[in-house]
Formats: structure tokens, C-alpha cells, sequence
């Protein structure tokens, strides 16, 4: 019995055949992981039907109502595209962290409560007790899924119900006290939120960094423990959602044109998680796109503009069950064409004969030639030999019985 790198007992040689050796060098876990790169076409060529999609949507909006794209108009919308984006990265980092958050929904109707009732004090006051109370509520959060070893998306549901249960206390709409309006700096908060989502994207395509956060997620038996590092990690995925979140639900609340309602915020769990999916992020962790959260959070948006201005009133419970159900096969389609190649087949290309290393950087020693090997096998010495063909070879015990009657 031997240890890997997290301290947990490990089997000497990984069940899918390939050495350890190998497999330290990979995405997957040391010991059963899948060898190979994740590949990233996949990514590529859905993230062009999202611009695509986006691109046709934004043009029936500007043949429905040009308004929403100019002015004040094009401040709101980017300010929910803001929101919307900061809840889909909330959801997606869990999702990357194979813990998957769902009480990210409720957090920022939380928040949005929240800054409405105590925006009158300044954003600085209203915001840094929130930042506070959501980095201690997704270290609560984190401690129940690493220490228990438990799934993201129960503990997260039990920790949306403690924050239902604060919003309940709420009897009716609250008005936004508070000037603070996001619309005067809407192109900076979408360039910023731009910025982080492709650079997270880029950074999570990068081999170590996709293998580090993604290490939580299970490759054998789920219950099975993953050790230290991917536990810090997880808790860190845990607690950066929540804060996310907890800024999204402020983002609302300013951004809104009405009250604020005390609703359950599960609506928006699931229109984010879908998001997030729809966005290329897999369910299973791990997996992602590198533009896909910015096209994804931009098509949402836009299509609820235009329903809008088409006069249509759209639940947000059904478009976050159409998103996240769009989300599921995306993520079919991610597990299947984005994982490694098999390690007989493409995965380890062979460079040019001599010099004895693969593509990876990783040497194999040659085997010896083949015709050192014997073409038969030799023939034990006979005083007599009738047929070549019954000559003993190899004998060592009594004749046959029945030699001497031939």
C-alpha cells in the first residue's frame, strides 16, 4: 500500500491500467483518473452558436424596440446582464468545484432585502456587513460538504432553507432606500464582470489549475474522501459563490425599477445553475468553456428583454427550467466530446523515431530486438530418428508407454 500526494492509501497501480506515473500528470485523479487532455473544440464550436444565437436576438430586440439598446435603455440592460453574470459565475465556480451551490438564489434575494432597507446608510455601510455575513455563511456551507464529505447541492439546499427562513420575516415588498444607482457605471461593471469570466475561463483551461479545482470530483466510489487539497479548494469555491451571490442580490435590488419581494430566491438558483450549464460548465465539475459565461449570461438577458418588448409575461421559473434543461444536454455533449482520448489511441503522440521520449516530455526505454528470440525451439539429440516429426523435444520425464509397440 502506498500514499498520493493528498495522504490517503492508495492501490499501486491505478485500475485503468496505466502506471501512476502517468496519471500524475493528468487531469484526473492519480490513482483511477482518465489519462489524456480535456479537449477544448467542443467549447469552441458551441461558444459560436451561443454569438450566434446572441447576435439574432439582439437583432429582433433592436427591430422590436431600439430603445433597450441605447441610452438609459443599454445602461439597464447591462447592469442585468452584471447581475445575472455575477450569479452564473457564483453557480458555475461551484459547479467547477464539483460542489454545486443552490443557495445562491436565495442568498441574493437576501442581499437585495437586505441593501433595500439599508442603502439610506451608504453603499460602504450597506455592503461590507452583507460581504461579511455571506463569507461566513458559505464557510458554515463549506465546512458541512468538506468536513462530512456530503454533496454541494444537499447542503446547499439545507443552508437555502435557513436563508428562506430570514426572508420569510419579510411581510411585504420593501422599497430601495438609498441614490445608489449601478446605471451610472454600467460599462464599467460589465467590462469588469467581462473581464473576470473570460479570464476564469482561461485560467480553467489551463491544465493544473482545471485539475486543481476540479479534484473533487469523484472518479470511483462519490463517499470516497479527496483529500486535503480538494477539500481547501471546494471550501474556497463555497465561500467565493456565496459572496458572488450576496453582490448579484445588491445589482438587483438597485437595478430594479419597484420593490423588492420576498420571494424564495429558488427561481434564480435555477435560472443561474442553468446558465452557468447552458454556458458549457459541466454538471459533473471540472469541465468548462472559456467564453461561455459571457455569451450565455448575454443571450438570457436579451431574450427577456425582447419577451418583454414583445408584451409577453415570462415566468422566470420557466426560463430557468428550459435553461437548465438546455444546460443538461450541453453537458452531455461536453462529457462526451471534451474528454481525453483514449490512452491507446491519439492521447500520447509519438514523436519522431529516435529519441525515445512521447509529446508529453515523458521518456520510454525502447524494447530489444525481436530477433534475438530463437525461431524454434532446439532439438534434444536422438541415436535414432526415424520421422523429424516425432523427434523429442523438450522431454525430460519417461517415454510414452506405448513407444515400444509403433
Amino acid at each position: 500500500m502506498v500514499y498520493d500526494e493528498t495522504g490517503r492509501d492508495a492501490p499501486a497501480e491505478p485500475s485503468s491500467g496505466v502506471p501512476a506515473a502517468v496519471l500524475e500528470h493528468v487531469f484526473d485523479d492519480p490513482v483511477d483518473g482518465e489519462p489524456g487532455r480535456d479537449r477544448i473544440a467542443v467549447h469552441v464550436v458551441w461558444e459560436f452558436l451561443l454569438v450566434a444565437g446572441l447576435a439574432g436576438l439582439t437583432y429582433l430586440l433592436w427591430h422590436r424596440n431600439a430603445g433597450a439598446l441605447r441610452g438609459d435603455g443599454l445602461k439597464s440592460l447591462l447592469v442585468d446582464v452584471v447581475a445575472l453574470g455575477l450569479l452564473a459565475l457564483a453557480a458555475g465556480l461551484s459547479l467547477r468545484a464539483a460542489a454545486v451551490n443552490l443557495a445562491v438564489g436565495p442568498v441574493a434575494v437576501a442581499a437585495a432585502l437586505h441593501f433595500a432597507e439599508q442603502g439610506d446608510q451608504g453603499l460602504r455601510e450597506a455592503l461590507l456587513p452583507a460581504v461579511a455575513v455571506a463569507a461566513l455563511g458559505g464557510a458554515v456551507l463549506a465546512l458541512a460538504v468538506v468536513v462530512l464529505h456530503v454533496p454541494g447541492w444537499a447542503a446547499s439546499l439545507a443552508g437555502a432553507a435557513g436563508v428562506i427562513v430570514y426572508i420569510e420575516r419579510r411581510t411585504g415588498p420593501i422599497v430601495v432606500q438609498g441614490t445608489y444607482d449601478p446605471r451610472g457605471t454600467a460599462v464599467n461593471l460589465f467590462a469588469g464582470f467581462a473581464a473576470v469570466a473570460v479570464l476564469g475561463g482561461l485560467f480553467g483551461a489551463v491544465k493544473a489549475i482545471r485539475r486543481l479545482v476540479g479534484r473533487f470530483r469523484p472518479v470511483g466510489d462519490p463517499a470516497r474522501r479527496r483529500g486535503t487539497v480538494a477539500a481547501l479548494i471546494t471550501a474556497l469555491a463555497l465561500v467565493g459563490s456565496t459572496v458572488l451571490a450576496m453582490l448579484a442580490g445588491v445589482l438587483i435590488a438597485a437595478n430594479g425599477t419597484g420593490p423588492v419581494a420576498p420571494t424564495s430566491g429558488l427561481d434564480w438558483s435555477i435560472l443561474a445553475v442553468g446558465t452557468a450549464m447552458l454556458a458549457g460548465t459541466s454538471a459533473y465539475g471540472r469541465r468548462g468553456g472559456i467564453l461561455g459565461t459571457l455569451f450565455a449570461v448575454s443571450l438570457v438577458v436579451v431574450f427577456l428583454a425582447w419577451a418583454q418588448a414583445r408584451g409577453w409575461t415570462v415566468s422566470r421559473w420557466a426560463v430557468g427550467g428550459v435553461t437548465l434543461a438546455g444546460g443538461l444536454l450541453v453537458t452531455r455533449l461536453v462529457e462526451a466530446l471534451g474528454r481525453p482520448r483514449s490512452v491507446t489511441g491519439q492521447a500520447f503522440e509519438q514523436v519522431p523515431a529516435g529519441d525515445g521520449t512521447i509529446s508529453t516530455g515523458w521518456a520510454l526505454s525502447r524494447p530489444g530486438p525481436v530477433d534475438t528470440w530463437p525461431s524454434v525451439l532446439p532439438v534434444q539429440a536422438a541415436e535414432t530418428t526415424v520421422d523429424p516429426w516425432e523427434a523429442p523435444r523438450w522431454e525430460s520425464g519417461p517415454q510414452r508407454w506405448d513407444a515400444d509397440d509403433r
